[in-house]
């Protein structure tokens, strides 16, 4: 039986640093090439481009994963720039053509994080810039390590989340804006306690997005590891 070749977005920085000779870098965090490799995919990283190579690179893929990063640049949900984030408006171009090209050739689509809040952009939503006065419940959990679990997750009936991780428990958090008004597109299925949106699914375009890192905690908790079963094997 064939492999499922899962095309990951990848990142990029200009300056690595000295201990790769200040090179410029294109990347994707090993959390995500691991994970799949050991739910029996085949990882192919996808560095950032321009909107016409979309096309190929998700002919090339039987599903793709949009990793987390950069903020999405208010711009493409209508809102003006109210908090000084990290962006990149090229990755963001690209990675909404992947996300079209894959709703095109009917690829689904695994979101985190930053992924998360681009498919919800993507199809109309927009985002909090920032959750300081929105939550007390620390959604930065840096530096308690990746892998620890740091606030609870509450699922939705009749979720693919539910089915996974049950109707509560814990996951890490390493975001600074989260969903605002959500898409009729999708559907909320996981909740943070203080109300901030954890996951979305329409299981009718085989969508599924998650706001924690599973990519960070696989090998530690089971149920990270799980979802990446469930996203090679099953989505």
């Amino acid at each position: 039986m064939r492999r499922q070749i899962i095309g990951i977005s990848a990142n990029n920085i200009l300056d690595s640093g000295e201990t790769l000779h200040h090179l410029p870098i294109s990347y994707t965090p090993d959390g995500y090439v691991k994970a799949v490799q050991k739910a029996g995919g085949l990882p192919l990283v996808l560095p950032v481009g321009t909107k016409d190579l979309a096309k190929d690179y998700i002919s090339q893929v039987d599903k793709l994963i949009l990793t987390g990063g950069q903020d999405v640049l208010p711009k493409f949900y209508k809102q003006e720039k109210t908090v000084q984030g990290n962006y990149s408006e090229a990755r963001d171009h690209f990675e909404l053509a992947l996300l079209e090209e894959a709703l095109l050739q009917k690829k689904p689509v695994f979101a985190v994080c930053r992924g998360m809040q681009l498919m919800n952009v993507f199809f109309g939503g927009d985002l909090k810039q920032e959750l300081s006065s929105f939550t007390k419940i620390l959604h930065m959990q840096d530096p308690v390590p990746r892998e620890q679990p740091t606030h609870q997750l509450l699922t939705k009936g009749s979720s693919i989340l539910q089915e996974i991780y049950g109707e509560r428990t814990s996951v890490n958090s390493f975001h600074n804006q989260a969903l605002n008004r959500l898409s009729s597109n999708l559907t909320e299925t996981a909740l943070c306690p203080d109300g901030v949106i954890e996951a979305v699914e329409n299981k009718k375009q085989r969508l599924l997005g998650v706001q924690w890192h599973p990519d960070f905690a696989f090998e530690a908790q089971p149920n990270e590891m799980r979802i990446f079963n469930y996203v090679v094997k099953n989505l």
